[in-house]
């Protein structure tokens, strides 16, 4: 017979034993990372779930408790977590989440609605469309036109773009005149290609428009592929690439992406009927700014983006540049309609026709999700927190971390820039100083990525920084970079973050090929 479950506490009580628990795995972890590898930091977990070879101890016939559990568990998690609170902690778009916002995430957690009917979720129904609005407006668009809304994040935002582009598409009287096809630059994030092959719109293939020297969509080479096009086209513009931060110029694509529209318009066509459907049927413009987007609430760095509001949709993540837990993705549209494959055909259980006539609102056919957490709260809240000035301060904070971090680098000649900073990434790479000679100088010139891909794995090894790596520029040379995200650095931390790279890639090129293997140690 089983035993009965012995009282468990309470949240109040779990919640204060989390935040010890914590306090501890950060103070066990002394960094911002866990040194020793993927190899030390699985074997600490592995013990701290109790688990066995057989794999059958992580649930056991008899439970533990809560407290022994959450406190084992959330020191383990801490401890070998990357912190992205820490100063060098500071290779990917991955932000100090505000505690406003935890706190605000808490809530959700307890109290579990569900966007997928009114009844279940009666408050945050609205709360998630008077969000959308505010973030509709924040892009220029009508708020009380606009639709959208809150998603994973830049994957799911993408994945809807191409789905209404491939709809309105579809229903428009000009796509018997050729097959949809994408254009994105070569900098553009690699969801859009999954999106457009779960979509089954990669063939004929999506098209990789170059980019500038800024990494920027060249728009000429992007206007003669559209004209080589004869049918309706999608065309993805990124607002902040993940490498370099990098922002298309959206009015300039928004204006080629028109012209195709207005030449595909003025083609005869054997039925010839009245232009029915979407307006942009015939070419839609996707904005991907899942990092740019945060830049919206900076009066520097608005303009970076103008012209967003002539998207046909746009993705935003507020787990970036808006210091949310993570998932605060957000998908926009300037127009109610076009969301047609979202229709639920049948689905009494979550949502009437009946319902609807009553004035229950339903959200369901604003997702491709159904079960779906109410993340537009701590979002919610943090914009009642802070307002516009508040955070755009804090990107403003990480712009000029961001401009400083570029100055020290072009200070020192063991450091080389490959791109000016637009919002808040720096990238970089490290070369030997003039006294390193010989055999180690020789060899480090001629392998200046392995090196480069050597000092990251150091620093991730040793457990002392987090710093991104990447391939740029023609070549595709490794470099490395850093995404600054965290408003609370300083600039002092920025100085002895690219101190300690160039120091170890001094370490290792000094020591190159001392082996006699020829390989960096």
């Amino acid at each position: 017979m089983r035993e009965v479950p012995q009282p468990q506490p309470g949240l109040d009580e779990l919640v204060g034993m989390t935040l010890t628990a914590l306090a501890e795995g950060r103070r066990r972890r002394g960094g911002p990372l866990p040194a020793g590898g993927p190899s030390r930091v699985r074997a600490a977990v592995q013990a701290a779930l109790g688990a066995s070879p057989d794999r059958t101890s992580l649930l056991p016939r008899t439970g533990i408790g809560a407290a022994a559990a959450i406190t084992g568990l959330v020191e383990a998690l801490a401890a070998g977590s990357a912190d992205p609170a820490d100063p060098w902690c500071a290779a990917h778009l991955h932000c100090p989440p505000l505690p406003v916002a935890v706190a605000a995430d808490l809530a959700v957690s307890a109290l579990n609605p569900s966007l997928d009917s009114w009844d279940q979720a009666p408050a945050a129904t609205t709360i998630e469309t008077e969000v959308v609005a505010a973030l509709a407006e924040l892009a220029g668009f009508d708020p009380d036109q606009a639709a959208g809304t809150i998603t994973t994040g830049g994957t799911e935002s993408n994945l809807m773009g191409l789905l209404l582009a491939r709809d309105a598409a579809s229903n428009g009287r000009l796509a018997s005149n050729g097959r949809l096809r994408v254009f994105r630059s070569t900098a553009a994030h690699l969801s859009v290609d999954r999106a457009a092959a779960v979509l089954g719109i990669d063939t004929p293939p999506v098209a990789a428009i170059p980019t500038d020297d800024q990494d920027r969509m060249r728009v000429d080479l992007l206007r003669k592929a559209l004209a080589e096009h004869a049918g309706p086209v999608v065309v993805v513009a990124t607002a902040g690439t993940t490498d370099v931060g990098a922002v298309d110029p959206l009015r300039e694509i928004a204006a080629a992406v028109e012209e195709h529209r207005r030449r595909l318009r003025r083609r005869p066509s054997s039925a010839a009927p009245a232009e029915t459907g979407h307006p942009a049927s015939s070419g839609w413009l996707h904005v991907d700014a899942a990092y740019g987007g945060g830049a919206l609430f900076s009066d520097r760095l608005a303009a970076h983006l103008d012209g967003v509001a002539l998207a046909d949709s746009v993705a935003l993540d507020l787990h970036k540049l808006g210091w949310q837990p993570a998932p605060a993705g957000v998908f926009l549209t300037p127009r109610p309609d076009g969301w047609p494959s979202l229709r639920a055909a049948q689905a009494d259980y979550l949502r009437s026709e009946d319902d609807e006539a009553a004035g229950f609102p339903s959200l369901l056919d604003r997702s491709l999700r159904t079960t779906r957490r109410a993340d537009s709260f701590p979002i919610a809240v943090t914009l009642r927190a802070l307002g516009r000035d508040g955070l755009g301060a804090l990107v403003d904070a990480c712009h000029d971390l961001a401009r400083h971090a570029e100055r020290t680098v072009q200070a020192d000649p063991r450091l080389e820039p490959a791109f000016p900073v637009t919002l808040t990434t720096v990238v970089f790479r490290y070369h030997p100083q003039a006294g390193v000679t010989g055999s180690a100088a020789a060899c480090t010139a001629e392998r200046p990525d392995q090196l480069n891909d050597a000092i990251r794995r150091a620093l991730l090894l040793d457990g002392r920084a987090v710093v991104g790596r990447t391939r740029v520029g023609p070549d595709r040379a490794v470099h490395l970079k850093l995404t600054l995200l965290n408003p609370n650095a300083t600039r002092a931390d920025v100085d002895a973050l690219l101190r300690l790279i160039a120091a170890t890639g001094d370490e290792l090129a000094g020591g190159y090929g001392d082996d006699g293997t020829g390989n960096i140690p």
